[in-house]
């Protein structure tokens, strides 16, 4: 049996900024627009290698990376590229070199950082 589809997580109108920077603006099915940045996408990566990252970060039992010691020095990440996956994701290429996150809209709708989105899209923990 197939899984019922959640219309409100089919986007409207897609922008991605590139070129200025400002990163990522989707406007869904029921009228909702979400913005995203992209170093807020980059640390959002869905990819298996950053899953297993945040697992490993999660499971460390210190909890502080030596990279997270001086965050300031970190440089902005930036995003290189981006295309369209399909007609249901978007990939983007980051100025680390990091390529190979592909972003569907459901997880895009997940992850919206407003707290509307985190309240309905979100497990509760």
């Amino acid at each position: 049996m197939p899984l019922p589809i959640d219309t409100r997580k089919k986007p409207t109108d897609v922008k991605v900024y590139v070129s200025s920077g400002e990163g990522v603006a989707i406007t869904w099915s029921d009228g909702h627009t979400s913005r995203y940045t992209f170093p807020y996408l980059r640390d959002n990566c869905p990819c298996a290698t950053c899953n297993d990252e945040r697992a490993k970060k999660g499971s460390d039992s210190s909890g502080v990376k030596s990279s997270d010691l001086l965050p300031m020095y970190k440089p902005r990440v930036t995003a290189k590229a981006a295309k369209a996956v399909g007609n249901y994701a978007i990939g983007i290429e980051f100025s680390d070199a990091h390529a190979t996150g592909i972003y569907s809209f459901d997880c895009l709708r997940e992850i919206c950082p407003c707290d509307a989105c985190a309240r309905e899209f979100r497990p509760r923990r």
